[in-house]
C-alpha cells in the first residue's frame, strides 16, 4: 500500500514536471515571437526615426544630440539671429502668366532631343533653358537625356536618365500648359537617331534667341527633329529682352514648380528634414563650396596641402591647356583669398557665426556632394559647434540603397603592381669588345612599388589624371541624389550660409541656385550673402589672436552681416543675375503683397525706409485673390540696428576670453557699448 502511494506521487510528480517544461517552452515561443516583431516594428516603422539616427555610425568618438529646445534668451536675440528681413515680408512667389499667353498647338515645327552633361545645378539651369527653347521655337519637347545618370553609368536599371532624379509625370503635368513634351522619339526618328541622321547642335549658356529662330528652327522644319546638345550649364541667355519676360516666369515655373525629385530621393529628403526639426529647434544649412574645380579655377590651391595642393594644380593645368581658364599655373593663393575670390574656410565660417552669436549648441547641416579636403577641414566647425551633422549622420545605409535602387555588384579589382622591369638586352658591342675579365653591366632597376589607398592615388604614379571607372561613375550618379537632398534642406533650412558661389567654370553653383530658390519661394528668410572681401579684411585684423576678439571687432562683424542681408541682393543681382537667371530670379517672378494705406501713411515720414532694396527693381502687386493676409508695410519707427541687443556677457565665453580681462574691463566695455549703439542708431536714421 505505501509502495503504491509512493509511486503514484512519483508520477504526479513527473506530469506536473512535463507540463512546467510545455508553458516553459510556449513562454520561449512567444517571448521570440515578440522579439522578431519588435525588430521589425524598430527597422520599418516611420515613428522611429530618431532611433534609427541615433544608431548610424559617426568617424568622430561623440555624437551630437540634440536637446529639448531651450529659448529662454530675449526675442530680440532670437529675431536678429532666427526672425525674417522686414524688408522682404511682403515680397511673394508669383509666376504665373501675366499677359497673353496662348497654349501650345498640336501641331509643332518638330522634335527637340537633349542630352544634358554636368552637376545638380548644371543640370537644373539646363532643363529649365531647353523648356523655353521649346516654346520659342514652337517644337515638342522629348524628356532630356541626363548623362550622368545612364544605364552604362552602372546605376540601376530601374531608372531611365531623367527619371533617375525628377519625376517625369510631374514635369509633364506642369508644364502641359506651357510646352508639349513626350517621353521618346517616334519609332521613324528613332532609327535616324541611332545612325546619326539627326542634325546636332552644341549650343552654350549664352546663345541668343535670335539664334535659335534664324539657325535651329529652320533646321528643326526641315529634318522635323534636332538634337541638342548642353554641356556648359544652360543652352539660352539668362536675361532676355523685355518683350519676352513671360519666358522667364516659365523658367521659375518649370524650376520651382514642374521639376520634382523623384519619390524615393523626396521622400528621404522629408525624413531628413523631419530628424533635423525634430528638438523643435531651427537650424542652419552650411554649403562649404569646396570642390576642386572651383579651387583650381580661381587658383586656392595653397589653401591646402600635401597631395590636395597637387590634385587642384593637376586640375589647374588640364584647365589652362584647354582654355576653360587664363593666367599662370602658380597663383598667389593668398592675395586671392583678400580679394574673395577664394572659399571661406568653415572654420573661418564658424568664427563668424559665433561672433554674430549663434551658440554652441545651434544645429548646422553641411550640404555638398563633394568638401574636398575631406573631415579634416571640417574639424575646427565641430569644435565650435556641437551639433554639426551632415546627410550621413541623419539617415541610414538601407534608406540610401532604397532610394538608389538594384544595382549589380561592381567589384574594383585591385591595382596591379607594376611589372618588374625588363632586363636590357646587352649590347652586341659590349659582347665582343675590351679585354676579359670585363665589368658587369650595371644592375637592372627595381620595380617601383607604391602603397597608396583613395581615389587620388595616381599622383604619385603619374601626371595623367587615368579615366573614371565604372564605380567611379556610379558614385558620381549617387552625388546628383545626394545634392538633390541637400538642395531640398538648403532651401528649407532657416538660416543658409554660403561658403562659396562659384563653380569651376567661374559660373554661379549649387548654394548660388538655392539662394535664388529661397528669394522667390521664402524672401524674408534670412540668406547670408557673404562679401567674403570684406569677411577676409575682417578676419586678417585678428588672424594671430583668432579666438580673443575684441568686442569693436565683434560689432564690425555683426553690422557687416545686418547689412548685407539687403544690400547683399544689389551685388547678387549684379554678379549672379547675369550668368544664371535662377540664381536671381526677381522681379519677373515675384510680386507684392502689402499693405498700400500703411505704406502710404509712413512715405510721409523722412526717416522711413523704402518699401524694397533697389536691387529688386519694379515689383508688381500682386492680384486680387493673393490678398487675403495683407501684410503691413515696413516700420519706419523700428531700426534692424536695434535688433542687435547687447549681449557682450557671452563673448567671453564664445572666444575663450579669461573672466580677469572680462571683469577688470567691464567699465569701459559698457561705455563702449553705449557709443557703438549710439552711432549705429544715427547710421540707421541716416539710410
Amino acid at each position: 500500500m505505501g509502495g503504491a502511494g509512493f509511486a503514484g506521487g512519483d508520477g504526479k510528480a513527473v506530469v506536473f514536471k512535463s507540463k512546467l517544461k510545455w508553458v516553459g517552452l510556449v513562454g520561449l515561443v512567444l517571448s521570440t515571437f515578440s522579439l522578431f516583431t519588435h525588430f521589425l516594428l524598430a527597422r520599418y516603422t516611420a515613428g522611429t526615426a530618431l532611433s534609427e539616427y541615433q544608431s548610424s555610425i559617426t568617424i568622430f568618438s561623440w555624437r551630437p544630440i540634440f536637446d529639448t529646445a531651450d529659448l529662454s534668451t530675449t526675442i530680440a536675440l532670437q529675431r536678429r539671429l532666427w526672425g525674417p528681413i522686414r524688408h522682404l515680408e511682403s515680397l511673394h512667389p508669383y509666376a504665373n502668366p501675366r499677359g497673353t499667353y496662348p497654349a501650345p498647338v498640336l501641331q509643332t515645327n518638330g522634335f527637340i532631343f537633349v542630352k544634358i552633361r554636368g552637376g545638380f545645378h548644371e543640370i537644373r539651369n539646363s532643363i529649365c533653358d531647353i523648356v523655353v527653347v521649346s516654346r520659342l521655337l514652337n517644337a515638342t519637347l522629348v524628356i532630356p537625356e541626363i548623362q550622368s545618370t545612364t544605364s552604362s553609368k552602372g546605376i540601376s536599371t530601374e531608372f531611365k536618365s531623367f527619371a533617375y532624379l525628377y519625376n517625369e509625370d510631374q514635369f509633364m503635368s506642369a508644364l502641359a500648359e506651357d510646352v508639349k513634351i513626350v517621353k521618346t522619339l517616334p519609332k521613324n526618328l528613332k532609327g535616324s537617331r541611332r545612325k546619326k541622321e539627326i542634325p546636332s547642335f552644341k549650343v552654350s549658356s549664352t546663345s541668343s534667341p535670335y539664334f535659335y529662330l534664324h539657325y535651329v528652327r529652320p533646321v528643326l522644319t526641315r529634318h522635323s527633329v534636332v538634337e541638342i546638345v548642353i554641356s556648359d550649364g544652360g543652352c539660352l541667355q539668362p536675361v532676355l529682352p523685355p518683350n519676352l519676360e513671360e519666358y522667364q516666369r516659365l523658367r521659375c515655373r518649370v524650376a520651382f514648380h514642374a521639376l520634382r525629385l523623384r519619390d524615393e530621393v523626396q521622400e528621404l529628403a522629408t525624413k531628413i528634414l523631419y530628424r533635423l526639426r525634430a528638438s523643435g529647434r531651427p537650424f542652419i544649412a552650411y554649403d562649404p563650396g569646396m570642390t576642386r574645380d572651383a579651387l583650381a579655377y580661381f587658383g586656392c590651391a595653397e589653401l591646402f596641402q600635401d597631395v590636395h595642393t597637387e590634385l587642384i594644380q593637376h586640375k589647374r593645368a588640364w584647365m589652362l591647356k584647354r582654355g576653360i581658364v587664363k593666367g599662370n599655373l602658380s597663383v598667389d593663393s593668398a592675395k586671392q583669398r583678400l580679394n574673395g575670390l577664394c572659399p571661406l574656410m568653415p572654420e573661418e565660417v564658424g568664427i563668424i557665426l559665433r561672433a554674430y552669436g549663434y551658440s554652441r549648441n545651434t544645429i548646422i547641416y553641411v550640404s555638398g556632394g563633394e568638401v574636398f579636403g575631406g573631415q579634416k577641414k571640417l574639424i575646427p566647425l565641430h569644435a565650435m559647434f556641437e551639433n554639426v551633422v551632415d546627410r550621413t549622420l541623419l539617415s541610414m545605409p538601407w534608406e540610401l540603397n532604397k532610394m538608389y535602387g538594384r544595382e549589380a555588384n561592381l567589384v574594383d579589382k585591385s591595382p596591379k603592381m607594376s611589372p618588374p622591369a625588363k632586363e636590357e638586352t646587352k649590347v652586341g658591342a659590349w659582347k665582343t669588345s675590351g679585354p676579359r675579365p670585363r665589368p658587369l653591366p650595371p644592375p637592372p632597376a627595381r620595380p617601383k612599388t607604391y602603397h597608396i589607398e583613395g581615389w587620388w592615388g595616381w599622383v604619385a604614379e603619374s601626371d595623367n589624371e587615368p579615366e573614371s571607372t565604372v564605380m567611379e561613375l556610379r558614385t558620381n550618379a549617387h552625388k546628383l541624389l545626394w545634392e538633390a537632398i541637400d538642395y531640398t534642406i538648403c532651401v528649407e533650412a532657416d538660416v543658409f550660409i554660403p561658403g562659396f558661389d562659384r563653380d569651376g567654370k567661374g559660373n554661379p553653383n549649387f548654394a548660388s541656385l538655392v539662394m535664388g530658390n529661397r528669394l522667390y519661394q521664402s524672401a524674408a528668410s534670412k540668406t547670408y550673402r557673404f562679401d567674403r572681401k570684406e569677411i577676409a579684411k575682417l578676419l586678417e585684423e585678428i588672424r594671430d589672436q583668432f579666438y580673443q576678439a575684441n568686442h569693436t571687432w565683434i560689432t564690425s562683424v555683426r553690422r557687416h552681416l545686418r547689412r548685407n542681408l539687403v544690400d547683399g541682393l544689389t551685388k547678387e543681382s549684379t554678379r549672379s543675375k547675369p550668368l544664371s537667371f535662377l540664381s536671381f530670379p526677381v522681379p519677373e517672378c515675384s510680386c507684392s503683397k502689402i499693405n498700400s494705406t500703411k505704406v502710404s501713411s509712413h512715405a510721409s515720414s523722412p526717416s522711413s525706409n523704402s518699401q524694397f532694396p533697389a536691387a529688386l527693381g519694379a515689383i508688381h502687386q500682386c492680384p486680387s485673390w493673393m490678398n487675403g493676409d495683407m501684410v503691413p508695410g515696413p516700420r519706419g519707427d523700428e531700426s534692424e540696428e536695434d535688433l542687435d541687443e547687447d549681449d557682450s556677457s557671452s563673448i567671453g565665453l564664445l572666444f575663450r576670453q579669461s573672466s580677469e580681462n572680462r571683469e577688470g574691463g567691464g567699465e569701459m566695455s559698457n561705455k563702449e557699448d553705449t557709443q557703438i549703439e549710439d552711432q549705429e542708431e544715427l547710421e540707421g536714421g541716416e539710410r
